[in-house]
């Protein structure tokens, strides 16, 4: 049994292990990488995702069933709104019995390994073609997408950082934070946080973390941002590491990606 003064210290340690906050980049279909990655964080943790859940990697279907089971707060990435736009099509190709469009925007952007994880594509030398069993699969992939429709644009948490109120988005928000409570001007204002690739400038009074566009050799970090996204799909010098950011510590933990 602890003496006092140890029971004190191991208490102040769970206290701080509980509190922390971690905003995970993007981590685009790759599930081993991520369950890595999670096992050298705290237990008690809580998980932040900036989007961008699916698409490349191959394990789509698994990385978001980790974060839908988990209630992991999670805010819309420009690839979920792929999926949701895309996705809408190959369902009806399903329904209908049309064909499947494999060549639009989001399958030649990930999409196609997307469906590959949800089991709605098989492949037959070098090319694919859909399943002939799909009722389970699509049912699966529909209600991920509905569960993706309710995605926020942006995420305010009740922590500060450098004195900033912390907002996590997919894409840096920047000047365009001011917009938000303009309605005739949100749809520019989401825009704007799923898919720039500016960083905020030191006017901005919120400390952004955010994704989307690949970092090399971690994390890039300013003064009131943090883009978190190292690049876990890309096999170029640099890259390859799915990385966590801790908002109260101010650590980054990476991890090479896992190969499947």
């Amino acid at each position: 049994m602890p003496t006092p003064f140890l029971a004190i210290i191991l208490w102040k340690k769970l206290q701080k292990a509980a509190l922390m906050h971690y905003v995970i980049g993007d981590v685009h279909g790759h599930y081993k990488t991520l369950c890595a990655l999670v096992q050298k964080l705290p237990e008690n943790a809580t998980l932040i995702f900036v989007g961008d859940l699916i698409d490349r990697g191959l394990h789509s279907r698994e990385v978001v069933a980790f974060v839908r089971e988990g209630s992991h707060p999670c805010v819309m990435g420009n690839h979920e709104e792929l999926m949701l736009t895309y996705g809408r099509l190959a369902v009806d190709a399903y329904r209908n019995g049309s064909m499947l469009d494999l060549g639009n925007f989001w399958c030649v952007n990930g999409g196609i390994e997307a469906l590959l994880s949800y089991g709605l594509l098989e492949k037959n030398g070098m090319t694919y073609q859909k399943v002939k069993e799909f009722q389970e699969p699509l049912s699966i992939f529909e209600e991920d997408m509905a569960w993706m429709q309710t995605l926020p644009t942006y995420l305010e948490l009740p922590l500060q950082k450098n004195g900033l109120e912390v907002v996590v988005s997919h894409a840096p928000i920047g000047a365009a934070w001011g917009l938000r409570t303009v309605e005739a001007m949100f749809a520019s204002f989401h825009k704007t946080a799923t898919t720039s690739r500016r960083n905020p400038d030191e006017s901005v009074k919120i400390f952004n973390i955010f994704g989307h566009t690949p970092h090399s050799f971690g994390a890039d970090e300013g003064k009131n941002y943090v883009n978190i996204d190292t690049g876990c799909y890309k096999n170029e010098y640099g890259y390859g590491t799915l990385s966590a950011y801790c908002i109260e510590s101010g650590e980054t933990t990476s991890i090479p990606r896992v190969e499947d």
